[in-house]
């Protein structure tokens, strides 16, 4: 584990073996962070936010409590989760609210998944495994996996593959990755990977 002299790491978030905190982040108390994470600078992690490992947190990117990510997941520059549904610095009666005045829900990153530049996603969705959020989308619904939205709200345009690359539709349901020549299928709006023998990537043909 590798912490910059200028993050802000509470001792009390747990930073698994090989992981990477520049300069200015901040780490909460009660946070996760898995092994071989790079966490950039200005970033925020949240009181226990999970991460999983091998996730990419770039700089200024904002991750609110209770947010839980997979594995591989990738969250970029100034990329914000949410965790309030009802946002308002008062009550209704004036009132500065506190921690007791509302109740934090997060946002759910599926493994492989990833979050553009500047994309919001308010919570409570959940971005589905292996799914692309285009730079600056707003994402208010759930995304599927392995979908590829953009816009505001965000909507579904595609699909991608786990080398991050928009598929080719091919015909009768099936879908082409560019990169890695794997073939997916679509049925009743799902996409479903190819599986190889040890149920990740079929290999390339």
């Amino acid at each position: 584990m590798t912490v910059a002299p200028t993050a802000d790491v509470d001792e009390r978030a747990v930073i698994g073996a090989g992981t990477r905190v520049w300069h200015l982040a901040q780490i909460r108390e009660g946070a996760t962070i898995g092994r071989n994470c790079t966490v950039g600078r200005g970033a925020y992690v949240g009181p226990g936010v999970v991460l999983g490992d091998n996730c990419k947190l770039q700089n200024h990117a904002l991750v609110y409590e209770p947010a839980r990510l997979g594995d591989g997941v990738f969250v970029g520059p100034a990329a914000v989760l949410t965790n309030d549904e009802y946002p308002r610095a008062v009550t209704p009666d004036g009132r500065l609210k506190t921690g007791d005045d509302w109740t934090a829900v997060g946002v759910t990153i599926g493994e492989g998944a990833s979050i553009g530049a500047r994309a919001v996603c308010v919570a409570p969705v959940t971005v589905g495994r292996w799914a692309l959020v285009a730079a600056g989308a707003v994402v208010t619904a759930d995304v599927p996996d392995f979908a590829l939205v953009v816009g505001v709200p965000a909507r579904r345009v595609g699909w991608v593959g786990r080398a991050g690359h928009p598929l080719t539709a091919k015909g009768d349901g099936v879908w082409l990755c560019p990169e890695t020549g794997a073939e997916y299928a679509e049925r009743d709006g799902v996409l479903i990977p190819p599986a190889g023998p040890d149920g990740g990537p079929a290999p390339v043909r």
